[in-house]
């Protein structure tokens, strides 16, 4: 099963990757790596299924050349890759040698691959000596991430392509400190407020890092899901509103417009760090591009009779992946054209992480997966048509390289172009892999 565009479909210089992070390929057991809240997370009894970590995951420490040939074979442009703050500095302030070694040898075999590094400072490695001071919840925590920007981009920043500061801000610190599913784990409005503004701010300081060493081409990424009401019940037009807020309008928001939406301030500002407004016009300075990682639409129901935000999530009728999430290419689409319209005007955009997770199996050494084919076919149209209509979007990573560490869902769920057999740790190129390769290459050679 092929896609049925090409790279002559798209404009020229219009970048394909693929994307991964740290903690799910490296292995935090291998070299020279501290502690982070992942690792105290997971060794948590109940927090991540089956009780797996990311101590091995993919072993990308010792394979990246494998993994990087692969990639040059699907005839990718660039490889999206995060550096691990515990590596760098396993105790959150001092620089370990061999961590930045490791991400030298890598963006060296990138670079010597004719692929372009696509760097992520963070992508939720926060180190375990960080943590027991509070992590997001402590200004310090922004302040010192800082100093891991310049400790990376003074090793590796005359080689890289784009960087991004940190993934998924919402994740961070929403999903984290509200909802509670992912590191460290709590449900508390006040914690989850102080991290909204900290993550934030620790973009701007970076940013400010980096531009002091002329560093180019930055950004930051920020996952967006399409929320839509789950009736036509004003009630839920509002709670979706809500979700908007507390995704799109704080960080979007914050990041474009140097304010915060009023609704939040108005329902949990009282959780705010003192002085936060002094912090807006360092969180708002301009950037080079914008990434926009996109999965899922949320069908939204209010939820009058439970605490602010009033509102919960319900199960849609469209198909679903292994994640339980709907299908909807739409959406990307719908968000491109809303985030331009809103936020960044002509500033780029990247799709810097969209795919699925299924229940791949290796079959005659092959691994066949044509509902995520169709999935990457209708993402990919979706694109299309936004360039078609002027949103200026520049390149798209897909999520992910391998299958790897999914976060508190441990190694079940599949999200890889790549197959690996955890016990073997053998990469097999899925059939998604092979649509790629022969969209991307001439005749699909190798």
């Amino acid at each position: 099963m092929r896609f049925s565009f090409t790279r002559d479909d798209f404009p020229e210089g219009f970048i394909f990757g693929a994307a991964t992070a740290a903690y799910q390929i490296e292995g935090s057991a291998n070299g020279v790596c501290g502690p982070c809240h992942w690792d105290t997370f997971a060794a948590t009894p109940g927090n991540v299924l089956h009780a797996d970590d990311g101590s091995i995951a993919c072993d990308h420490y010792h394979r990246y050349e494998e993994d990087l040939d692969i990639i040059r074979s699907g005839g990718f442009d660039a490889y999206r890759f995060s550096t691990s703050w515990a590596r760098v500095m396993p105790d959150g302030r001092t620089v370990n040698p061999e961590g930045l070694d490791f991400y030298d040898r890598l963006v060296d075999a990138t670079v010597e691959r004719g692929l372009k590094p696509a760097l992520t400072l963070y992508h939720w490695e926060l180190p375990s000596a960080l943590a027991d001071q509070g992590g997001w919840t402590n200004r310090d925590t922004a302040l010192r991430f800082g100093d891991m920007a310049r400790a990376v981009i003074e090793r590796i920043g005359d080689r890289v392509e784009r960087v991004a500061t940190l993934n998924e801000p919402w994740c961070v610190a929403w999903l984290s400190h509200f909802i509670g599913l992912h590191a460290p784990g709590l449900r508390d409005i006040r914690a989850a407020m102080r991290a909204m503004h900290h993550v934030q701010l620790a973009h701007g300081t970076a940013m400010s890092v980096l531009r002091e060493h002329g560093q180019k081409n930055l950004g930051i990424v920020l996952n967006f899901t399409q929320a839509e009401p789950a009736s036509d019940a004003p009630a839920d037009r509002r709670a979706v509103e809500t979700v908007d807020a507390i995704q799109m309008g704080w960080f979007a928001g914050g990041l474009f417009k140097g304010r915060y939406p009023d609704e939040m301030i108005a329902a949990a500002g009282q959780h705010m760090p003192d002085g936060y407004e002094d912090d807006m016009a360092l969180i708002s300075q301009p950037m080079d591009w914008l990434g926009l990682n996109y999965y899922t639409r949320a069908l939204i129901e209010a939820a009058p009779h439970d605490p602010w935000p009033h509102q919960r999530e319900v199960l849609g009728p469209l198909p679903k992946t292994q994640m339980g999430w709907e299908i909807y290419p739409q959406g990307l689409e719908i968000l491109l054209k809303r985030v331009q319209r809103d936020y960044t005007g002509d500033l780029p955009l990247m799709v810097t992480e969209n795919g699925m997770a299924y229940d791949d199996h290796v079959i005659g050494g092959e691994v066949e997966d044509p509902v995520r084919v169709q999935y990457f076919e209708d993402h990919l149209q979706a694109v299309r048509r936004c360039i078609a209509d002027g949103v200026p979007v520049q390149g798209y990573f897909g999520w992910s390289l391998l299958d790897n560490f999914e976060w508190a869902l441990g190694y079940e769920k599949r999200f890889g172009l790549v197959h690996v057999d955890y016990d073997t740790l053998k990469r097999t190129p899925k059939s998604s892999f092979e649509a790629f390769r022969a969209a991307l290459t001439k005749g699909g050679e190798k």
